[in-house]
This record gives C-alpha cells, sequence and structure tokens, in this order.
C-alpha cells in the first residue's frame, strides 16, 4: 500500500491499485507494466462512458473507486452522450486509445477490464448497467 500521509488518500490509491492490479492479473502482466494496466482501465472506461445514456454513466462512475472516478470522467461531454457505436466500433475505439499490442487484441482487453470493473462495483449496479445497453453490447459485460 502507497503511503501519503493521509488515510483517506491511502485507502483511495489502495483501491485504485487494487483494480489495476486484477488487470495485471488477468494478463500475467508484472507489476511493472503498471502504466500499461492503467491504460487498458482508461481506454475502456472512456468509450463505456460515452456508449451511456448520462444518468446511467453518473451512476456507474459513483461506483469506481475515487481516483478511477476521476479517470473515468476526464474530459466527458455529457452534452455528447450517449454515442451510438457498434461492438466493432467499441473495439476500435480502444485499439485507437490503448497504445499496446495485447494477446487476443481488443476484445480480450475489454472483456477482462470489464471483468475487473465488475468486481469493483456492487452487484445491482453491474445489473442495472447491464440493462441500460443494446443487448449486443450487453453480451460483452459479464
Amino acid at each position: 500500500m502507497v503511503e501519503t500521509g493521509f488515510s483517506s488518500f491511502d485507502t483511495m490509491v489502495d483501491k485504485a491499485n487494487r483494480l489495476l492490479k486484477d488487470v495485471e492479473e488477468a494478463f500475467e502482466w508484472p507489476k511493472d507494466r503498471r502504466k500499461q494496466s492503467y491504460a487498458a482501465l482508461r481506454a475502456v472506461l472512456h468509450p463505456l462512458r460515452d456508449r451511456l445514456p448520462v444518468e446511467t454513466a453518473v451512476q456507474f462512475g459513483a461506483q469506481l473507486p475515487t481516483i478511477v472516478r476521476g479517470v473515468y470522467y476526464d474530459g466527458w461531454k455529457p452534452a455528447d452522450t450517449p454515442m451510438r457505436m457498434s461492438n466493432d466500433e467499441f473495439f476500435a475505439r480502444v485499439r485507437s486509445e490503448f497504445p499496446y499490442a495485447v494477446e487476443g487484441g481488443s476484445e480480450r482487453l475489454v472483456r477482462t477490464v470489464l471483468k475487473s470493473l465488475q468486481r469493483h462495483v456492487s452487484a445491482g449496479e453491474w445489473q442495472h448497467l447491464k440493462s441500460r445497453v443494446p443487448g449486443s453490447f450487453a453480451a460483452l459485460l459479464p
């Protein structure tokens, strides 16, 4: 755990690191690839947020660890959402925002990050999220 000297901040950093560690473990990446796990998380969070209706995006964002919530909202323009995009368009956007090669491609990256995110939000919120997206997109959500 990172020690900032302020317990609330330490807890926030710890929660964010646990989420990143989930992604790293799923890909068997060593901890020294933390920038890569962060890039994966960010590359999936932004198109996910932009795909959701505003109210759902806000409810989902409220469930994220505080530091991750800042990443999630960074650059968001609620007036431009929800964006319609097919799964292929979603994968293409993730690919454009993730500068690393990953075995299994963008679809595996998306599924892995979403599975990690699922462990960090309530079951009820996850079900709400799945209910608010088209069936083809909901099929990507664990």
